[in-house]
């Protein structure tokens, strides 16, 4: 897994007039990265937050994370699903009117960052679309060009392609599995364990959906995981293959939960997660 370069990030915000921020639905707050919303709001660039894959969560709760953005954060959100091209004209008319709002008129070029898994790339690619091409050197640092790549994906709207994905700032479980490679895990039965949990305190009966289990216990979870699979060695369930393939589940969006909004940013005063 690369992350991109903090230097690369910020040439990219200096040659952008939208930067766009994709979270995951189930976890709007630790799938952001302020580090970037900082150094945007540092160099003067919009930030736009796209919650992604909102066909997991009811409606009104996008909408809530909406209003959440704007009316205590301060930043503009839409909501969208990336994989199912749900959203993505709104997002185009957000990017234009937040664009005119700084003053560009000509050529709006959108840049997109998120974490590992929120769906950077298939945003991109369907931003893109089929009849994409790539521009003319975009005017910027030396070997720009090299790094990234500039796209006209229609009228005068242009996106900034980058290589890379930013490092995972929301501690927990969620930084654990999308700071590497499932396969890469140090402990994958612990981290499902925590992934387990977390899930259950918002929504008790995501693993009934997700594997026909009514089980609250992660290690019968898993147990059952592996022996659904024929994961079995010596007769014992292989809770180790069944972790890690829960984790992906989790990642590519079959375990589903979610929680409302906070009333006042995390770490302020009375503010909590949910």
């Amino acid at each position: 897994m690369r992350f991109a370069s903090w230097r690369l990030v910020e040439e990219i915000l200096t040659l952008s007039n939208v930067v766009l921020e994709l979270v995951d639905s189930r976890d709007p707050l630790n799938t952001r990265c302020p580090k970037l919303e900082r150094l945007a709001a540092r160099l003067g660039r919009p930030v736009v937050v796209v919650i992604n894959k909102a066909d997991l969560v009811p409606r009104p709760v996008c909408e809530a994370w909406v209003r959440y953005f704007r009316e205590v954060e301060g930043l503009e959100a839409v909501y969208i699903s990336a994989q199912r091209r749900l959203g993505t004209r709104v997002l185009r008319g957000k990017v234009v009117e937040v664009a005119e709002r700084t003053g560009a008129r000509d050529r709006v070029v959108v840049s997109v960052f998120g974490v590992p898994k929120v769906g950077k790339s298939t945003l991109v690619n369907t931003l893109k679309g089929k009849h994409s091409a790539t521009t003319s050197p975009y005017p910027g640092t030396p070997g720009y060009t090299v790094k990234a790549r500039l796209y006209r994906i229609g009228g005068r709207l242009y996106l900034v392609d980058t290589p890379g994905v930013l490092p995972p700032e929301g501690g927990g479980v969620e930084s654990l599995i999308r700071s590497k490679p499932v396969d890469e895990l140090d402990n994958p039965i612990a981290v499902a364990a925590e992934l387990v949990a977390k899930v259950l305190k918002y929504n008790p009966k995501a693993f009934e959906v997700a594997y026909g289990t009514t089980s609250a216990s992660a290690e019968e979870i898993l147990a059952y995981v592996a022996k659904r699979r024929g994961w079995v060695r010596g007769g014992e369930p292989d809770l180790y293959e069944a972790a890690k393939a829960l984790i992906r589940d989790y990642l590519d969006g079959r375990i589903v939960y979610y929680y409302e909004p906070p009333v006042r940013p995390p770490g302020s005063p009375s503010g909590s997660e949910g």
